[in-house]
């Protein structure tokens, strides 16, 4: 066993010892000992009972005679941070969670791993981190929450929250109306309820083969996920001496392209593109930003969930079937992207697993004859204005996927809040949002705000965002993020004025700023990038080692 380096041997009398302080006897020493990465924090919806999943998972692991050790990583829910300082911290706590997961597994020495994560960068963190140890793992999640309901019976979720602000503002509701939407978005434990970040990650765990079946669609704080809780401790237990189930052989380039096919699939977050690229490197797969778009132009978009749209959320898609008949259903026609001989965690191959499911509710999940759109939900564009590309969920567009407008230019994500809601931006214009990067944020902002901002004024048709900073899972319309370079490194965003114009197309994935060779030349021999002032030392460290965008905004020393 790998633990046996901590507990075996006269040597270790002194290890023994400690361990026994814990509670360990005679026995235990000759079994497996299980690491649990727990994501519990009381601040965040999705997790603040999991301390509670936890003591199921380790009851679990007791009785399949294993020993479990429970250790905590940290968590920054974005709703919370967003608009403010705090989403400073959003991105960066990703290198957090996956140096904790490391530190911990390889200072104890522990056989295998559990994670419990839910929320946005917590399960790419933990994903991270996994892959560094190569142990046996299994990733399984709090769950989704359940949808809101306003009094009037329309379902809602934190998007709808979000966009309400500016429908207040527009007077387009009371204020009555928007304390009842308040009240009711987010209405139960789990994370948010649509295809957010969050979810978006813990269905693609199933697609990578590391999360067991329902991983990302059966909802929180129910029977079906405390059972869900406890196959993964039993399973834990089968597999945690078995070295065909380290993560690093279920976590393959076929595991990566098959999460990138399910994501096109079900025009999942952005954010995806971004913890995609991270994980890939670290699992030592050569993938390049635009190589989403061979995947894109492929597969068809047959699932639409909040926030492209509104009324379907991951409790609908669990019931139309889940992971298992979106997978079925994208493998009548892949073209072959689909790696479905790969390994899953529970033993059979991708294809075993999925075989015998079925669509349960063709209006949630689409037969790919009556697909969405035949591309998929996600695009990355490239031009002058975005030479290593930049990210569109183009499952939430709700306009033209052709723009042409005028810049209007905003150096931070609190200068576009109050610019939009001051009037500044009008129809026909081009938002640009910058020094919100990797490194100019630092931390790469989301831009929930003011993209919400824009689609509760009645502009989300008519007015196109971009920036090299992020956007939450919630965000819809024509949104462009991740622009790399980014200001900071010296990109073409940093250089651009208000006025110049900016054309948009989709579906030639391209993005470019109409400037002469001659102009672009003159301010870019003038230009300068801001360099924020911090008082933050461990943001002022992020600063120095992160990479941008097109790298999956990486650490690198």
């Amino acid at each position: 066993m790998r633990s046996d380096i901590i507990k075996k041997g006269y040597t270790r009398t002194p290890h023994r010892s400690l361990l026994r302080a814990t509670g360990l006897s005679d026995a235990d020493f000759d079994k497996p000992f299980i690491g649990i990465a727990n994501s519990f924090i009381e601040i965040i919806p999705g997790h603040f009972f999991l301390n509670k999943y936890a003591e199921i998972l380790k009851d679990e692991i007791r009785k399949n005679g294993c020993v479990p050790f429970e250790f905590n990583a940290i968590g920054v829910d974005d709703g919370i941070a967003m608009g403010h300082g705090g989403m400073l911290y959003s991105l960066p706590s990703r290198e957090i969670i996956a140096n904790s997961i490391e530190t911990v597994m390889n200072a104890h020495a522990l056989d295998a791993l559990v994670c419990m994560p839910n929320c946005d960068k917590i399960v790419p963190g933990m994903i991270m981190g996994a892959l560094r140890v190569n142990v046996p793992t299994i990733f399984v999640s709090g769950g989704p929450m359940k949808k809101g309901y306003t009094d009037k019976g329309e379902p809602i979720d934190l998007a709808t929250a979000f966009e309400a602000v500016g429908k207040f503002e527009n007077k387009q509701i009371s204020e009555s109306e928007l304390k009842n939407i308040e009240c009711n978005a987010c209405p139960s434990g789990g994370s948010c309820s649509g295809m957010f970040t969050a979810n978006s990650m813990n269905t693609l765990c199933e697609a990578m083969g590391i999360a067991l079946s329902g991983n990302g669609t059966i909802l929180a704080l129910t029977p079906e996920r405390e059972e869900l809780v406890r196959r993964a401790g039993r399973r834990i237990c089968q597999i945690a001496l078995d070295e065909r189930f380290k993560i690093r052989n279920i976590l393959n380039a076929d595991a990566v392209q098959n999460a990138l096919v399910v994501d096109m699939a079900m025009g999942g977050s952005s954010n995806t593109v971004l913890h995609m690229l991270a994980i890939a490197r670290e699992a030592g797969v050569n993938l390049q930003v635009g190589d989403l778009n061979k995947i894109s132009q492929n597969i068809a978009h047959i699932a639409k969930i909040s926030p492209s749209l509104p009324n379907v959320h991951m409790e609908d898609v669990g019931r139309a079937g889940g992971m298992n008949a979106v997978i079925k259903e994208i493998s009548r026609r892949d073209n072959g992207l689909l790696r479905l001989a790969n390994l899953t965690i529970s033993g059979e191959s991708l294809g075993e697993r999925v075989g015998a499911s079925d669509i349960k509710d063709e209006s949630i999940i689409h037969k790919v004859e009556n697909a969405y759109s035949k591309v998929g939900g996600l695009a990355i564009l490239f031009g002058n204005l975005a030479e290593q590309g930049c990210v569109i969920k183009t499952a939430g567009i709700v306009g033209e996927r052709k723009f042409r407008g005028k810049a209007v230019c905003f150096n931070s994500q609190d200068e576009a809040i109050a610019g939009i809601s001051g009037g500044k931006v009008t129809k026909g214009d081009v938002v640009v949002i910058r020094y919100e990067g990797p490194r100019g944020g630092p931390g790469m902002q989301e831009m929930l705000s003011p993209t919400s901002l824009i689609m509760g004024k009645g502009l989300g048709a008519d007015v196109a965002l971009i920036t090299d900073g992020r956007f939450s899972g919630a965000t819809r319309g024509l949104s462009i993020g991740h622009v790399s370079p980014e200001a900071a490194e010296g990109g073409m965003i940093g250089i651009l004025k208000d006025g110049d114009i900016i054309e948009i197309d989709v579906d030639s994935y391209s993005i470019n700023v109409l400037l002469s060779d001659n102009e672009i030349s003159r301010r870019k021999a003038e230009f300068k990038p801001i360099d924020k002032e911090l008082n933050s030392r461990w943001l002022r460290q992020y600063r120095k080692l992160v990479t941008n965008a097109s790298n999956g905004a990486i650490l690198e020393a």
